[in-house]
């Protein structure tokens, strides 16, 4: 579906670079899903308060894009502006200190912080480690691993509110917990500061080699998935859960409950985003017909849905 014809203009005169129509389905780890009406490319802060304020003024929904890990797009697409954060925005910058502080673009994939931190030599932010997104996801659900949480390092956040305010507040604000932080309605995320640690590097280095290798044997990291589809309950794991009921296995055209650890659904091959959504919602009500324990789900449905 086509962008107004004036909204697209006011986006392109404000040197955004504008793409209409754009497929989706190779940008999500799902592989699946239809197309944005728009996407943009942001680079700085100053691109982000110009479509904030034009998409304000044009009523527009802005959708931005991570690495779309933990993401199910409608196979109709999503209506509105998607957004993807790079250069400026997907940067490390070193704040002088002992041990430094990081800004990091919320743009920047997890990976290459992991990657930048084992060639320099940081330590504390271990549990970024085989969590395939970005830094703005990671701060939004306040992802995290066996090694910790995004708010064990997190000290501020900065974001453009719609209309093109700057903020910049402390990680208090953002009352942060298990996969969850509170963010203004419509702001969008730019960078943020993490604290380092001295920890000793190459007890840092065997954590994260350590963590990469038990997740390599016991997760299915060999074919199209979102990660962990649902959040763990309080004393127990959704995997359990899951394979108690009988799931494993359990497929719905070509989305299967993964035979490796059921807290994964993944994408056998050519799966449509209905059949991934369909398995998702069958295993919350089937294990909640069990069980009586209702999944809270990691991924998120985006875009148009029929009812």
């Amino acid at each position: 579906m086509a962008l107004p014809k004036t909204t697209a203009a006011a986006f392109l005169a404000a040197g955004l670079s504008l793409r209409e129509e754009v497929p989706l389905l190779k940008r999500t780890w799902w592989r699946a899903g239809g197309p944005a009406d728009g996407f943009i490319s942001l680079t700085s802060v100053e691109q982000a308060q110009a479509l904030q304020r034009i998409a304000l003024h044009t009523q527009t929904p802005v959708f931005v894009l991570g690495n779309a890990s933990n993401l199910l797009v409608s196979d109709k697409g999503i209506r509105g502006v998607v957004v993807q954060l790079v250069e400026d925005l997907a940067k490390v910058q070193v704040v002088e200190g002992e041990p430094p502080m990081l800004t990091l673009g919320a743009g920047l994939k997890l990976v290459r912080l992991v990657n930048r931190m084992r060639k320099v030599g940081w330590t504390g932010l271990e549990f970024v480690a085989g969590i395939p997104g970005t830094v703005g996801g990671a701060i939004t659900m306040n992802d995290g691993t066996a090694l910790g949480e995004t708010v064990d390092a997190l000290r501020e956040v900065e974001w453009v509110l719609p209309g093109g305010a700057v903020q910049r507040v402390p990680v208090s604000t953002l009352n942060m917990r298990y996969r969850h932080a509170e963010t203004p309605p419509g702001a969008l995320i730019t960078r943020a500061w993490f604290q380092t640690t001295d920890e000793d590097m190459a007890e840092s280095r065997r954590h994260i080699r350590e963590h990469l290798a038990y997740r390599e044997r016991t997760q299915p990291t060999d074919v199209p998935t979102c990660g962990s589809t649902f959040r763990n309950p309080e004393g127990d794991t959704a995997g359990r859960l899951i394979d108690a009921a009988g799931l494993k296995g359990h497929r719905i055209g070509a989305a299967e409950v993964s035979t490796k650890h059921a807290n994964f659904v993944v994408n056998t091959g050519g799966a449509s985003a209905a059949h991934i959504r369909s398995l998702v919602e069958f295993v919350q009500d089937e294990v909640h017909r069990q069980t009586g324990v209702r999944l809270q789900r990691e991924v998120h449905f985006v875009g148009e849905w029929d009812a």
